[in-house]
């Protein structure tokens, strides 16, 4: 073993190799063609009157889903609330992965992880009902608002509602890349900024900012293309007119059984998230990485 280990310092490429080996073979031999799959189907159509899948080449999907004003509209609200909870997120997430990489303790720091990290350790499911309980006309935070004076809100079951669960839910996925990039940061960057002249702002804006933003972007991606997949929060929080792409492409699967419609639904977030990377990466935000 001991040999066998000191070839494979040796020969760093072969080390590399056998790394890499699991991933992408996952990678080529399962997620490629289950995306082949999901783009051949989606030209299929379902018989109105058998059932029965029909493996004609067909654009009608597509064109049924352009066409149709709901459609459209839901394809549309999907974004919007990816864009919103990615922003929302963003914002939230660089104070506290600033605080814990540049200011807090040790202890601090593993405290404040392992607050946002718990909720992900349990199901899923239990955090939508106690947001349920919490967002709810009788419930926790209109209580805590009448408790001050102020007139009680009605969120519950909104697109509102939907917007603060997946900020939540989402919030550690880019709390933990921009922290990555903040923590890398040398304090001697920092130094010589002051050094020369630099006050606080002007150093954060030139030298923190720039350097930070391959983690925001990394974080950025996770809540984007996991908003536009989400479809539990959407049916256990959302009401009238907060359905999203993930629960029309669950309902085809499931209830309606129209599968080659689905997966015309499901090409469109692989087709935005590619519009989101590309623009990402014209903003030169993979060349820092």
């Amino acid at each position: 073993m001991s040999h066998l280990a000191a070839r494979l310092w040796r020969h760093r490429g072969i080390s590399g190799s056998l790394l890499l080996t699991p991933p992408m073979g996952w990678f080529v031999f399962i997620y490629l063609p289950a995306l082949v799959v999901l783009l051949i189907t989606a030209f299929w159509t379902v018989n109105s009157f058998t059932g029965v899948i029909e493996r004609d080449w067909s654009l009608d999907n597509f064109v049924y889903i352009f066409s149709s004003h709901t459609y459209r509209d839901i394809i549309l609200r999907t974004i919007v609330m990816a864009a919103a909870v990615t922003i929302t997120d963003v914002v939230l997430a660089f104070p506290v992965a600033y605080y814990c990489a540049r200011m807090a303790s040790a202890r601090i720091r593993i405290l404040l992880f392992l607050l946002m990290l718990l909720p992900l350790w349990s199901m899923f499911v239990g955090p939508m009902y106690a947001w349920r309980i919490i967002l709810a006309d009788q419930g926790i935070l209109n209580g805590l608002i009448t408790s001050v004076g102020l007139s009680p809100l009605s969120i519950s079951y909104s697109n509102w509602a939907v917007w603060i669960v997946f900020s939540y839910m989402w919030l550690p996925f880019v709390v933990a890349p921009t922290y990555a990039a903040l923590e890398r940061i040398p304090e001697s960057y920092l130094e010589a900024s002051g050094d020369l002249g630099g006050r606080s702002w002007r150093t954060f804006r030139k030298v923190i900012m720039p350097l930070a933003v391959p983690g925001v972007i990394a974080g950025s991606i996770f809540c984007f293309s996991l908003t536009l997949g989400g479809y539990i929060v959407p049916s256990l929080l959302g009401g009238p007119g907060s359905d999203l792409l993930g629960n029309v492409i669950f309902a085809n699967v499931g209830a309606a059984n129209n599968l080659p419609f689905a997966a015309a639904l499901g090409i469109v977030p692989v087709v935005v998230m590619a519009v989101y990377l590309f623009f990402a990466r014209r903003l030169g935000a993979f060349d820092m990485m």
